[in-house]
């Protein structure tokens, strides 16, 4: 069928030889007079290299041109792209092709595409392959796929039929798919499955960086690690360290807890994981809950430290208690909670509220210390002391049992005539709870009682006022049932009229009813209830290239980036006034006011000559859910990018060596603008 290789040669040759003539003269023709217009963009035609064996079949394949391999395969040349073959059915004047065996596509040296069988538009820039499709880029990344569309004018390939890519960390399948060659990204959709060795990622539409492999999810997403588990609707992930920031419906199953929240980060090299905005920090053993507007889980400390309207609410008797604190820290093994609320610290729960400065909570031990100034409501008695202690039943969570430590002093309203009080004082209480109700109260030493005594038509007898050594008092529905002295008391029956007013209050007597946490909304004050959340702003796929590319990558497609380096560089030529802690070597740079600045501490990221420079990288951190700010300094020109501003040398420090609470990885410094 197929003529010899000097024939198939001469052909060959003759034939590109018409094909030039063809093309020249249909150049000359298409040349106008007069461009009134631009010119629409230059079609060129398929080139034949190597042709080999060469015949027509115009019966089967009228128009066309058909070519064999010989020894070597058949090789066609379109704009910077090279196609090999085994078989071709070449359109000329269409300027398409049919290939067929053993195809290789070849792009520069950006990506090679091997399959069975191939179509090829030279007119629009079209291939579409099917067959065992293999597209290979320069990093050796796979996508395998049996049929696959390569717009070569968008430099975007995709398919529709399920494909599977393979790199150097991660095999990713889905439904569909498309390869954006430009920026190396590549948008999965449908049943898309990331499989790593240490995790599995499935979500319903994911963008993945070839170079970074960092992933943008979109949709129900869930990624599945050895020690954790995470969903979310909104996501970005580092695929190489297991570190990502989640923002929508998120929940984090992590060492015993589950952590929900507006917008959560999480590291698995450093086991940490925060969250921000309405969180939800679960203890999975112990029932336990966290809410608050700001938390960090530790797992290495096996810790969880919550601040903004922080809330600890755990189950007592099918009653929950309620403990808030300007901080809230819990530490330890499951077995081994310890529970601490740091400032403005409040609880409350049935029958039972009070507020200090701090409180200690050790579950092993059942024991709640209420630390500085504390004051205890059991319904309406009013206790205080210099420290309070309560105990809980391990076996059956019920409240057990209390100390009030030196300068104890239990207070009443007379609840019949809602003027008096009934008092008694000593150095130290001792009470006893049965069924959650406070039953017996005892007082020592250097006890004092002040009693309004009624019968049993609540008509008042008189005010017992009496000293000794030792008092007990029985209660029943919070209220006085039986008083006992012990120890030679000391004291008298009082009618009203010969007791004055100011003999009717033991000293010390301090009332604070209008103090008293009568609901659970009540641990939280003013300050908390107005608090102003931060904004979540979303997560947004990089809106350069440059936040997603390597530094050769950079360079190539970023060339003024070398302006913005020697930018820096002069930048970092600023006076520097070294701070005291000269040892840690850190970058300290302190000026006098100047512009609009105010005085402070500022922790910069980053310094920027050019404009478009630094908004980028604003975009960027506010894709990570930060809140990045900025200030212009006349002074040198330069765009100065900051994560915060502190009042306190030791807060930006704090902030710097912690990276800025582990939500900036990169290298930070502190900038400091005098007072005036």
């Amino acid at each position: 069928m197929f003529s010899s290789f000097k024939k198939s040669y001469f052909w060959a040759k003759s034939y590109t030889l018409y094909g030039k003539i063809i093309y020249i003269l249909v150049f000359l023709v298409s040349i106008p007079i007069f461009s009134q217009e631009p010119p629409e963009k230059e079609v060129k035609q398929i080139n034949i290299v190597y042709g080999a064996n060469f015949t027509k079949d115009e019966k089967q394949f009228p128009g066309a041109s058909i070519f064999s391999k010989d020894d070597k395969q058949i090789q066609f040349e379109h704009e910077g792209a090279d196609l090999f073959c085994d078989i071709a059915i070449y359109y000329q004047k269409e300027n398409k092709l049919k290939a067929v065996g053993n195809i290789l596509l070849q792009q520069g040296d950006s990506i090679q595409m091997t399959s069975g069988k191939i179509d090829y538009n030279g007119n629009e820039n079209l291939a579409k392959a099917w067959e065992n499709v293999v597209l290979t880029s320069k990093s050796e990344m796979t996508l395998t796929t049996d049929t696959l569309r390569f717009n070569r004018e968008q430099q975007q390939a995709y398919y529709k039929d399920f494909g599977t890519v393979v790199d150097s960390v991660n095999t990713l399948t889905s439904e569909i798919g498309r390869y954006f060659l430009e920026t190396k990204k590549l948008q999965f959709l449908d049943s898309v499955h990331l499989k790593n060795p240490d995790y599995i990622l499935d979500s319903e539409q994911l963008d993945y960086y070839e170079t970074s492999k960092n992933a943008y999810l979109y949709g129900p997403s869930t990624i599945t690690g050895k020690t954790y588990k995470i969903y979310c609707e909104r996501g970005f992930y580092d695929t190489k360290v297991e570190s990502g920031y989640f923002i929508k419906n998120t929940r984090i199953d992590y060492n015993n807890r589950i952590i929900k929240g507006d917008s959560v980060y999480f590291n698995k090299a450093r086991e940490f994981a925060s969250a921000t905005n309405n969180i939800k920090v679960i203890d999975t053993v112990n029932n336990g809950v966290i809410k608050a507007h700001y938390a960090e889980v530790f797992k290495a400390k096996d810790s969880v430290f919550a601040t903004k309207r922080a809330v600890s609410i755990s189950l007592m008797e099918q009653d929950s208690l309620y403990m808030h604190g300007d901080t809230l820290m819990l530490t330890g093994k499951p077995d081994h909670r310890i529970l601490r609320a740091f400032r403005n610290a409040k609880f409350f729960k049935t029958d039972l509220s009070g507020k200090c400065d701090s409180i200690h909570y050790d579950q092993k031990t059942g024991i709640t210390q209420l630390i500085k100034n504390p004051i205890l409501w059991n319904g309406p008695n009013q206790m205080t002391g210099d420290s309070i202690h309560l105990k809980s039943d391990l076996k059956t969570e019920k409240m057990d049992s209390l100390k009030v430590l030196n300068n104890a002093f239990i207070i009443s309203l007379d609840s019949v005539s809602m003027e008096g009080y009934n008092q008694a004082k000593g150095k130290d209480l001792f009470g006893k709870f049965k069924d959650n109700q406070l039953k017996v109260i005892d007082l020592i030493k250097n006890t004092e009682v002040i009693y309004y005594m009624y019968n049993d038509d609540d008509e008042l007898i008189g005010i017992d006022k009496t000293i000794c050594s030792a008092i007990r008092i029985t209660m029943a529905n919070n209220d006085i049932e039986d008083l006992t002295f012990f120890t030679n008391p000391d004291g008298d029956i009082y009618p009203e009229t010969e007791l004055p007013e100011n003999s009717r209050k033991l000293k010390g007597f301090i009332w604070r009813g209008d103090e008293r946490i009568l609901t659970k909304d009540d641990i939280f004050d003013e300050d908390d209830n107005n608090i102003i959340l931060p904004v979540i702003r979303g997560i947004n796929n990089p809106m350069d290239i440059e936040m997603e590319t390597s530094p050769i990558e950079k360079e190539k497609r970023f060339p003024d980036s070398k302006k913005e380096s020697k930018a820096d560089k002069i930048a970092q030529q600023e006076k520097v006034k070294p701070t005291n802690d000269t040892e840690t070597k850190e970058r300290y740079e302190e000026v006098p006011i100047e512009d609009d600045l105010s005085s402070g501490y500022y922790l910069i990221a980053k310094v920027y000559k050019d404009k478009v420079n630094y908004k980028k990288f604003i975009r960027s951190l506010k894709s990570q859910g930060l809140q990045p700010n900025h200030f212009y300094r006349s002074f040198n020109k330069f765009y100065y990018v900051y994560l915060d501003r502190y009042d306190s040398l030791d807060n930006a420090k704090k902030a710097r060596d912690s990276r800025f609470s582990g939500h900036y990885q990169d290298t930070t410094w502190i900038f400091r603008v005098l007072d005036k």
